[in-house]
């Protein structure tokens, strides 16, 4: 069965996910004479570096997700289809779908990534990811949860450990869950539980490394910590999470802490597909591509973002994995895919750092810009600039800006509602239909 697509003689550029990079190639291929065909698990474009503030209460979902429709509501030279793609042909140029065969003239993978639990089977199965906005709310559903439970219990080595944190992971995720969770427990959660003695929740991060923010400059990584501390989280840097087993966290040097929560941030694996030739893939499991983003070994299929590796003087690992290379990548890739259509020279890609950074809590971030860094208040003020422009629609960003604002005037965060699915008969309690793997 094929999927019911129109024949408009156009060619067919068909991408496979909507993040950044599948956005930002299919926004700019609509204004080409091709038809354009993007395909996602979701309906909606999620903004991932909010996706914390949606765990930790600070924002709704809707207010980081925006439709693909919409998006593209003017534009007649592109159709979405909501669906999951099993497989591709590389020989006959299609793909398997649970709608039906896709045909295609050229083909983008644009799936970004998921969790890496480097095969820690007790923790993928106990811990809690941030990889997609229904993560994010079952993490949310899941912490408030164990502190109503904590309200119960009459022991106290159990109410230690619903209360007790640990991130793993001392990335910006990790950086700016665990603040956001130490000026929770300080100002927030106090008011909602006052039963509860707070000084039995402990905060811990762990890091492999010998410091936080690795990704960034030294200073910004020692500023880091120094916020973290201030805020009463315990670092443990150079220090690995080996297992979680739901109620004990187990550590390289033989430690042993007593929690119910591990939010894991501590990596991510690259999304792969069905049919590709394994030559294609890199021993980190990305795709290795050429400066034009063509994957190795084809003509006709491209990856962009955080599933390609395109190897340079200035990165020899390939691109950093976040949403940068991958906006600009597809920015490129659309205008060099419709060069090769009409048989012109393309432009080989060439990365430009933008900066990286993090927030830590109220009026505390590190911003690295290729010719300035700097901390502290102004940072803050800088950090929530930039994520504000990049949210996409007006409305969404009123209502980011609105909660901010309120967050900030009344130190609190109104969003702290425990949202349980309906279970039918004959369905287990426990099921979790928060916890699935999403196209980035």
């Amino acid at each position: 069965m094929f999927a019911n697509l129109p024949e408009t003689g156009q060619k067919r550029i068909v991408i496979i996910g909507a993040g950044f990079g599948g956005l930002a190639l299919a926004q700019k291929l609509c204004k080409y004479d091709v038809q354009v065909v993007l395909i996602d698990k979701n309906n909606f474009h999620q903004f991932q570096p909010l996706f914390y503030q949606v765990a930790m209460a600070g924002l709704e979902p809707s207010s980081i997700s925006f439709p693909l429709r919409k998006i593209f509501q003017h534009q007649k030279n592109i159709h979405i289809r909501i669906t999951t793609v099993n497989a591709v042909d590389t020989s006959i140029k299609q793909l398997s779908t649970d709608i039906g065969v896709v045909n295609y003239d050229y083909l983008v993978l644009a799936m970004g990534s998921d969790t890496n639990y480097f095969g820690m089977e007790n923790i993928m199965h106990h811990a809690m990811p941030m990889k997609s906005i229904s993560e994010a709310i079952y993490l949310r559903n899941r912490v408030l949860q164990n502190f109503e439970e904590a309200l119960s219990e009459p022991s106290e080595e159990e109410r230690r450990g619903l209360m007790t944190m640990v991130v793993v992971g001392g990335g910006p995720t990790g950086v700016e869950v665990s603040g956001t969770l130490a000026e929770m427990r300080k100002v927030i959660l106090p008011k909602d539980y006052p039963e509860l003695d707070f000084k039995n929740m402990e905060i811990y991060l762990f890091q492999s490394s010998n410091g936080v923010l690795p990704g960034m400059s030294e200073q910004a990584s020692e500023k880091g910590a120094d916020y973290l501390n201030a805020l009463g989280v315990t670092l443990r840097l150079g220090e690995r999470v080996t297992d979680f087993d739901g109620k004990y966290v187990y550590t390289n040097k033989g430690d042993k802490i007593r929690t119910n929560n591990v939010v894991w941030a501590a990596g991510i694996k690259s999304n792969s597909i069905e049919g590709i030739n394994s030559e294609s893939y890199a021993r980190n499991g990305r795709l290795k591509v050429n400066e034009i983003n063509q994957v190795a070994g084809y003509e006709d299929i491209f990856a962009i973002g955080d599933i390609a590796e395109m190897v340079s003087e200035d990165y020899p690992r390939g691109h950093p994995q976040v949403a940068q290379p991958a906006i600009q990548q597809g920015r490129l890739l659309a205008k060099n895919l419709f060069q090769l259509i009409k048989g012109e020279e393309t432009t080989p890609f060439e990365y430009k750092d933008l900066g990286s950074m993090a927030t830590v809590g109220r009026n505390l971030a590190v911003v690295d810009l290729p010719f300035w860094r700097f901390q502290g208040l102004f940072a803050w003020l800088v950090w929530m600039f930039v994520h504000l422009m990049a949210i996409l629609g007006m409305k969404n960003k009123l209502f980011v800006f609105t909660n901010w604002v309120w967050n900030y005037v009344t130190y609190d965060q109104s969003l702290r509602l425990i949202i349980k699915p309906k279970v039918r008969l004959g369905e287990k309690k426990e099921t979790n239909i928060y916890s699935s793997t999403e196209t980035k």
